[in-house]
């Protein structure tokens, strides 16, 4: 395993590197964020030695490239449907469900992520609190305030 310093050192050098091919593969940050991370975690497992500076980057290159063609054809990545697809297609759920889904979609991002968790996976504040890695008052407190945003932006007074 390689010390702390090195791979500092590598992430440096190499992070934008791979970085941008993630992106040119996966068009998506979080695939990209989560690519990068698997890159330098099998770089500070690895035992290769590398004979100079370039053939360091083509083995960086190699790996980001082989990891990014991994989760495109894994069959997760296969059976997902982007939102933007999703709202593009003429959907068989009722108008009613189409506003309510465009209205938690619009919510900010720390709303939104509690909100689909909890209303749409089914889980548990507790649950949801392990993770997204938040303490469990600040989801139901997350919660709370985005339905009060839901009932604004749809204009109920009930539960959204």
């Amino acid at each position: 395993m390689r010390s702390e310093g090195e791979i500092v050192r590598a992430m440096e050098r190499h992070g934008d590197t791979v970085r941008r091919l993630c992106m040119v593969h996966l068009k998506n940050y979080a695939d990209t964020e989560d690519i990068f991370q698997t890159v330098f975690l099998k770089y500070a497992l690895s035992p290769a030695v590398f004979e100079s500076g370039e053939h360091e980057r083509a083995w960086f290159i190699r790996v980001t490239i082989n990891a990014c063609k991994d989760l495109l054809k894994s069959l997760f990545r296969r059976r997902t449907v982007s939102i933007d697809e999703v709202l593009e297609r003429p959907a068989p759920v009722a108008p009613e469900h189409r506003e309510v889904l465009e209205a938690v979609l619009s919510l900010p991002r720390k709303y939104r992520e509690v909100v689909y968790l909890h209303d749409y996976e089914g889980y548990a504040a507790p649950e949801i609190s392990r993770i997204l890695g938040k303490n469990v008052n600040t989801v139901y407190t997350l919660l709370t305030r985005s339905r009060q945003l839901l009932r604004e932006k749809l204009g109920g007074e009930e539960d959204a």
